[in-house]
């Protein structure tokens, strides 16, 4: 007998849970339908849902409106739309005097749509919302709290988008500001009053955005004036700082590789013309088309951005490189030119006469003295006398002078540091020389180009990111 007993006591002991746990769930279950039943009653008894919750007052008190807005998700505002979309939940707290009641055990949660209907509730609107969406998957997210006190807990979930007018005159070292505002829609002060919640009326959770930093929240109360009334309303004001390092990487580093390298030019040889114009054009049109690209992505504003100013010292630095070298190449041809045309109008004679009046007797020529030919030709006979000058490094400061034959149809030939050398006795009596002052400016530049875009580097960051 002790045996059988023992083993039914197991049985037993389940058994007695099973009905102990149903007893609790009927006694929840009976004390929520008695709650609904409760406030079934006093819906009844003459609640009228369009009635504020004082209006029973003669309109003397307005009814208050605590409200606070809790952000899940926060997107980048757009330049090109000026907006930006947010998922957010919108709760509002007030006292209804006719929803109090003693027999109410504890706070009713209801999110049935046909009850939430039956109360009254603030008629609010977002004034600056371009679009707004009620959230239904996967159910209605409305929720109505009724406590025992009266006070009444509203929330919704709702995807909005805000418009939010931006300054880009520091594009993209800018701070924006962008509101939300929440509005009485068709009562006026005198029966609704909003207010936010007094501590953290605006909360966020974790905000990842793109392009910008949520810097500051500040909430403030307003007041809608049109010509049937005033409307109460809120407005909250989200800081938010750009960050830099997208721009950073795709628009000022390439931009400052394109000026630097323009600057090579100022170190390869004024004869190099195919190499410096290549090198000079392709950095401006690499610049150009990178300034193209970024206002493709920004509204045609009629002020200038800070990006505009970038992009457009940066060309005109890149121009700059370009034309000098034009200027220095014109310098240095017409050097060429100057020589070339007093070469030929000298004589068999004024060359000789120039050739030992320009030489040092003091002094053995260099080695990098050249051969200069002339050829005269005789206005009669096919001959024609050819004047060789040689400045023969050796033992004596003398010129060897021969004369040879030339036959008809040959033509003289000139070197350039020929001319030059015809050109000694002339550059004692002028030192100025266009090809030195060619190279005197393709110096300087070497030094003044980095030198001028340090400077406005210096005056650039400092006067779009501290003012």
């Amino acid at each position: 007998m002790a045996t059988l007993r023992n083993s039914k006591s197991p049985v037993s002991f389940y058994l007695q849970l099973a009905i102990a746990m149903w007893t609790f769930s009927y006694t929840v279950l009976a004390t929520m339908m008695k709650d609904l039943q409760i406030l079934d009653q006093l819906l009844k008894k003459g609640y009228d849902r369009r009635a504020t919750p004082t209006n029973h007052l003669n309109n003397s008190v307005p009814t208050l409106v605590l409200c606070e807005l809790f952000v899940r998700s926060f997107g980048s505002p757009n330049p090109l739309t000026m907006d930006y979309k947010v998922d957010l939940y919108l709760r509002q707290k007030w006292k209804d005097e006719r929803l109090k009641s003693d027999e109410l055990t504890k706070p009713l949660d209801l999110n049935d749509p046909n009850l939430v209907k039956a109360i009254w509730k603030p008629e609010v609107y977002f004034p600056n919302a371009k679009e707004a969406d009620f959230q239904f998957v996967t159910v209605p997210n409305v929720l109505v709290r009724i406590n025992p006190d009266g006070v009444i807990l509203y929330m919704l979930r709702l995807r909005v988008t805000f418009s939010c007018m931006m300054d880009l005159s520091k594009f993209p070292l800018d701070r924006q500001t962008c509101t939300m505002e929440v509005a009485s829609f068709s009562k006026t002060v005198e029966e609704l009053i909003l207010a936010w919640k007094e501590d953290n009326p605006v909360t966020t959770g974790n905000l990842g955005m793109s392009q910008f930093e949520l810097v500051a929240i500040m909430t403030d109360r307003c007041q809608e004036s049109f010509q049937i009334g005033n409307y109460s309303c809120l407005v909250a004001e989200f800081h938010l700082s750009r960050s830099l390092g997208f721009h950073l990487v795709q628009s000022y580093l390439p931009t400052i590789l394109m000026v630097v390298i323009s600057w090579v030019s100022f170190w390869m040889d004024v004869n190099s013309v195919p190499g410096r114009v290549t090198l000079g054009v392709t950095t401006l049109l690499t610049v150009s088309s990178k300034a193209t690209n970024i206002q493709e992505n920004l509204p045609q504003a009629s002020y200038v951005k800070a990006i505009d100013v970038w992009m457009g010292t940066c060309t005109a630095f890149v121009f700059l490189a370009l034309l000098e070298f034009t200027v220095v190449n014109y310098l240095w041809r017409k050097e060429c030119c100057r020589n070339f045309r007093r070469a030929r109008a000298y004589s068999p004679d004024a060359i000789t006469k120039d050739l030992m009046d320009g030489q040092d007797n003091d002094k053995p020529p260099s080695p990098s003295d050249t051969l200069v030919k002339l050829n005269t030709k005789k206005e009669e006979g096919s001959i024609t006398n050819h004047l060789e000058a040689h400045f023969v490094q050796g033992s004596g400061p003398h010129h060897q002078l021969t004369r040879t034959m030339l036959g008809p149809g040959e033509h003289p030939t000139i070197s350039i540091e020929g001319m030059n050398r015809l050109d000694a006795n002339h550059s004692k009596r002028s030192s100025f020389s266009w090809q030195t002052q060619a190279r005197n400016i393709d110096e300087t530049c070497r030094y003044a180009f980095p030198l001028s875009f340090l400077v406005f580097n210096l005056i650039y960051w400092p006067y779009y990111l501290l003012t």
